[in-house]
């Protein structure tokens, strides 16, 4: 059976997020957005996956493979324009649905994770968030075998160091080979992705923090996006580079500097001076303090 996934292009809601590279390579809860449509597919019984994508065509393929992973076959097209449904079916189905998926398998647009059109991704960094969180408990798969619940609400990947002395709120995801240090609050509402490290008596509380990134000691990391040395307040979309490497840093070192640079700038053009100087206030907020902010339940 076919399918074909239609990669989500330019979404003005969410400039920073898409200045980092196609929104399908987004990592959510240890594996990419189009690394979640696929796997859904494939239960569905897809085995040929096409994936149209407007820029970025060759880090989609990088991201996917040929598809061997999910034992499927999997083509990547670059196309001029993000195609409709309507249009994606007379282009690249025009002998008709024989042989493909039923509706509305058989053609999908990426922009809401699986079985959560209710809840789209890209209409703001707090719907993106949202959606997240909500898919912590959908993100067991029989594939993510690195991942358990180890109790309710609380998931950790096999391979993750947590510090027996850290205090785990739930919900809150700890990705795979992601570390959180000595006295340490994560959560309630926390995603740490891969290789996340949250040093001691650091606080991440309704927040994700993006694979490879560092967040310091006495570090307070409170509803935003945290990815390298970039941070953005989902609440209020002001983001900025955050230059002190001991309060929050990128550890991917094959990290392309353009990448880094390139979202420093995009975030630059869209946050006010004001709502800088308070998201580097609010990292700069002992523990001792940020531990009596009422979070919402």
């Amino acid at each position: 059976m076919n399918a074909l996934l239609i990669c989500p292009s330019n979404r003005p809601a969410v400039p920073h997020l898409a200045a980092l590279g196609p929104l399908a390579t987004l990592p959510i809860l240890g594996d990419s957005l189009a690394a979640h449509w696929i796997e859904h597919l494939t239960a569905q019984g897809a085995r040929e996956i096409q994936i149209v994508v407007v820029d970025g065509a060759d880090q989609v393929r990088a991201s996917v493979g040929n598809g061997a992973r999910w034992g499927v076959r999997i083509d990547v097209t670059a196309s001029n324009i993000e195609p409709t449904r309507e249009e994606a079916a007379d282009r690249y189905r025009p002998a008709g649905p024989d042989g493909w998926l039923k509706a509305p398998h058989d053609i999908v647009t990426m922009s809401h994770l699986p079985g959560c059109a209710e809840m789209p991704l890209f209409e703001s960094y707090a719907c993106w968030f949202a959606a997240m969180v909500a898919w912590i408990p959908r993100a067991l798969t029989p594939a993510r075998i690195r991942v358990a619940e180890k109790r309710p609400g609380v998931w950790i990947g096999s391979r993750a160091r947590v510090s027996p002395l850290a205090h785990l709120i739930a919900p809150c995801w700890i990705g795979d080979q992601a570390s959180v240090g000595e006295g340490a609050v994560v959560g309630p509402g926390a995603i740490l992705e891969d290789r996340a490290v949250v040093g001691n008596r650091a606080l991440v509380a309704q927040s994700w923090v993006g694979p490879d990134t560092f967040v310091g000691p006495m570090t307070s990391v409170a509803y935003s996006l945290a990815w390298g040395s970039t941070l953005t307040d989902w609440r209020t979309d002001s983001s900025l580079h955050v230059p002190d490497p001991f309060l929050m840093s990128s550890l991917a070192a094959s990290q392309s500097p353009n990448t880094t640079d390139r979202f420093g700038r995009a975030i630059g053009a869209h946050s006010s001076s004001e709502s800088q100087i308070d998201l580097i206030q609010a990292l700069r907020t002992p523990l001792g303090r940020a531990s009596n902010i009422k979070l919402p339940g």
